[in-house]
């Protein structure tokens, strides 16, 4: 997939696949590269580009509110997910976490509860070009649990799912040593019931962190953050076999 470009406009196509706009028409060449410039046939102008993580953001078809970017960058800085990486993930929804991680070239196992969500997410992850690299399983994580224990650990388990304090109790028979559980949850109880979980089967370095973000405003009269939307999204809950 390919980006298609101009201005504040962005088309995610195929090579051979069709753009029609306003502007025109054009088919997307299959020899198509970045940094390509395409004519429609009333000659306005694109530019193509390779989507990276905030496109497939922005174009993924949303089954509910998505982790956003800089959760999934807190996620991978407080625990070094990197390619070779095994995941469990719980909780799929729209895929962002689990495209981000399998564009990283980390390998991941995905449950989603929902049918309709499960099939979204593979689709999101074809987009993404991680659908090797992603099985997104349909069904409960739970129930997978003795069998996933007896197989190969875990480098990291992502949990965005209210049962998810069952599992991090189950974190010791799925990590390998050294490896990370991470709890998302949008609402502080959750959050308690992770950490009281974690300390309870023994994790190590347990913390927790409020994720707030502020974008800048900068105008002829001076620079504040912006007062529209809410900084808070979430809490993230990180802990650690020893």
């Amino acid at each position: 997939m390919i980006l298609l470009v101009r201005g504040d406009r962005e088309y995610l196509r195929a090579p051979g696949e069709e753009l029609q706009t306003d502007l025109g028409v054009l088919t997307v060449p299959e020899d198509v590269e970045p940094g390509d410039r395409l004519e429609t046939h009333l000659g306005e102008e694109f530019v193509v580009r390779e989507p990276r993580g905030p496109d497939l953001f922005d174009h993924f078809e949303r089954t509910g509110a998505p982790m956003m970017p800089r959760d999934v960058g807190l996620v991978i800085g407080m625990t070094g997910a990197a390619a070779g990486d095994r995941v469990l993930d719980a909780g799929t929804g729209t895929g962002v976490l689990a495209a981000y991680l399998g564009r990283i070239e980390a390998t991941v196992r995905t449950y989603e509860c929902d049918p309709e969500f499960a099939a979204v997410a593979r689709e999101n992850m074809r987009l993404a070009g991680v659908e090797d690299r992603v099985d997104v399983r349909t069904g409960d994580v739970t129930d997978a649990l003795d069998e996933l224990a007896e197989g190969p650990g875990f480098d990291l388990c992502t949990l965005d799912t209210a049962d998810a304090p069952s599992v991090v109790r189950r974190a010791p028979d799925l990590l390998e040593s050294g490896g990370f559980v991470v709890v998302y949850s949008p609402f502080v109880e959750g959050t308690r019931d992770a950490v009281a979980a974690a300390e309870d089967v023994g994790l190590t370095d347990v913390e927790t962190h409020e994720t707030i973000q502020r974008r800048m405003t900068f105008d002829e009269r001076g620079s504040r953050p912006d007062t529209r939307g809410v900084g808070h999204t979430g809490y993230l809950t990180v802990a650690r076999l020893l």
